[in-house]
């Protein structure tokens, strides 16, 4: 397996549904960037009154808030990756091939068959897959904008070890 191939299936997650990818992104990194602010641990406002109050013995350390510390590293992790895959999305609306083009150059080709948004094909161990190549995000390589009628066969090409990253060849498309 190459280790490429699982790097490439990961960013054609966002890539593939760029339009839904966009909305959950843009407003989860909202939440998760207010969540790793500092002083949003639970317990936090209520240590900041006892302080304006004087009700903090001056012997007592202060706690150590290592669930707080922890939710704030993981909140900033998951606002990072959200924000890889808002920008992954956003330019695959635009029409950028972020993951297609190595997906072409290095995936297996096969024939499958459209029904609608739906792909079709069957891999070369004999697994079938049925996977979605919508509207906003189409899987078609190298000319995103080819039109392809429905029912027809076509030739995609997928990622031996992740199937579910395929392009559909558009340079195979019959005129």
């Amino acid at each position: 397996m190459n280790p490429m191939d699982t790097v490439f299936w990961l960013l054609n997650f966002p890539a593939a549904h760029g339009y839904v990818i966009v909305f959950i992104a843009g407003f989860s990194i909202l939440g998760l960037f207010a969540l790793s602010a500092k002083g949003v641990a639970a317990g936090g406002a209520l240590q900041r009154i006892r302080e304006r109050e004087g009700l903090v013995r001056e012997d007592a350390r202060p706690p150590r808030d290592i669930a707080g510390a922890f939710v704030r590293v993981v909140a900033r992790i998951l606002a990072l990756v959200m924000l890889g895959s808002l920008v992954i999305g956003i330019l695959s609306l635009t029409g950028v091939p972020v993951t297609r083009a190595y997906i072409f150059d290095n995936g297996r080709p096969t024939t499958a068959t459209l029904d609608g948004d739906w792909v079709t094909f069957t891999t070369a161990e004999g697994v079938r897959y049925t996977v979605e190549s919508n509207f906003f995000t189409p899987a078609v390589y190298p000319d995103r904008d080819a039109y392809i009628p429905g029912g027809q066969a076509v030739v995609v090409r997928y990622l031996p070890s992740h199937p579910q990253a395929f392009v559909i060849d558009s340079s195979q498309l019959s005129e």
